[in-house]
């Protein structure tokens, strides 16, 4: 491990779950990403920290919508966070934050499933369209049924990567088409036809199953 992978998982390590004291030189209107990763960029560690602590419980929760490995979240979440903390200082600003953000952990992620082909779990309810009313209320009535968790595991499981990531990113994450399109690297009408294409796969690998 070298010097900064020590320095950023001590700093990663040393932020609080439950939120941190902001120190007034970074609070108010100069609270805002760009503004952070200019201090940061300019030698102040304690931008990093609030940075972390913004945005490290929506990272921890894509990893786990995508993963479903609850086991695996702290590690993966430190490790995007060293990965950010060594590549911040030559941000240039072409994407906002979050994006950028979301592209390094969804990566990251990618690396996860290809060594583990962890499996993917997602509630029916975001998959089906309005014309399939009768088979959402079905899935709606048990929730927590784990057997319906393997049966959308193995559904997921089924389709290619870049058909899988636009719906944990949509459907789960709740990311807009725009946003999902600067993480994916691709256009926004490449994300909305890759959706389309795979809801309408899912709902043809699952709707025998639940009838």
């Amino acid at each position: 491990m070298n010097d900064s992978t020590k320095t950023s998982r001590q700093m990663i390590s040393a932020v609080p779950q439950s939120g941190i004291h902001e120190n007034a030189e970074v609070s108010g209107e100069r609270r805002d990403d760009d503004v952070l990763i200019t201090l940061f960029q300019s030698g102040d560690e304690r931008a990093f920290r609030i940075l972390v602590e913004r945005y490290q419980e929506r990272i921890r929760n894509l990893i786990y919508s995508i993963l479903n490995r609850s086991d695996v979240v702290d590690d993966l979440a430190q490790e995007i966070f060293i990965r950010v903390y060594q590549a911040l200082p030559k941000f240039r600003f072409e994407s906002s934050f979050y994006t950028w953000l979301y592209r390094i952990a969804v990566n990251k992620v990618r690396d996860e499933m290809r060594r583990k082909k962890a499996k993917k779990f997602l509630s029916l309810q975001k998959l089906m369209d309005d014309a399939d009313t009768e088979l959402t209320m079905k899935m709606a009535v048990q929730p927590e049924d784990h057997a319906m968790d393997e049966v959308i595991g193995k559904a997921l499981d089924s389709l290619p990567e870049k058909f899988r990531l636009p719906v944990v990113l949509k459907d789960v994450d709740g990311l807009s088409y725009e946003e999902i399109a600067e993480v994916l690297e691709c256009e926004v009408g490449t994300v909305k036809s890759r959706l389309s294409r795979a809801r309408a796969q899912l709902r043809k690998i699952l709707k025998p199953m639940l009838e």
